[in-house]
């Protein structure tokens, strides 16, 4: 195995053959790691952008509209529509801010928080089973170049989630 970071000059990582099949890896990984709840979704109208609301609600109960934007990156009148159907459906609630009450803070209801287990007990589960075959140093390496794969600003955020830690833990 080669050391980037050693100035070895055999840097046959890098060569565009190995990034074409890093990139068509993550193209059938994406499509793998999404799969199972796809099929959840489909049989509620659902898609990705439903499941990506869900799952940051989730993780930040009492978020605003603004935070949810901020993090998806998407617009105002897409998370509104996404937003809408998961209201309607009995999902997801909003709050008045306390503070400020032209803020909504956005939480899951008990029917919301169980479709949110069901789509993360799918890909925990697959996320599970290929770290296990990968072992915890190709884990370690796998966050790293996911990690500088994002943008700066993505990468905060990231990080933020996480209050700086380390190794997954909150």
């Amino acid at each position: 195995m080669v050391d980037a970071k050693s100035g070895d000059d055999s840097l046959l990582f890098l060569t565009d053959e190995n990034l074409r099949r890093g990139i068509e890896a993550m193209f059938f990984a994406y499509r793998g790691f999404t799969s199972d709840p796809d099929r959840i979704l489909q049989g509620l109208d659902y898609g990705r952008a439903h499941h990506r609301a869900v799952h940051f609600i989730h993780r930040a109960p009492g978020t605003t509209v603004g935070n949810l934007l901020d993090i998806l990156g998407v617009t105002k009148q897409s998370l509104n529509r996404v937003l809408r159907s998961l209201f309607d459906d009995g999902l997801v609630e909003a709050r008045v801010g306390r503070k400020d009450r032209r803020e909504r803070h956005l939480y899951l209801t008990e029917k919301g928080a169980a479709l949110e287990r069901s789509l993360s007990d799918a890909q925990r589960a697959r996320m599970r089973s290929a770290y296990r075959a990968a072992g915890p140093v190709a884990v370690a390496g796998f966050r790293t170049v996911l990690e500088a794969m994002m943008d700066a600003e993505q990468r905060r955020q990231y990080q933020a989630q996480y209050h700086g830690a380390k190794d997954g833990a909150p």
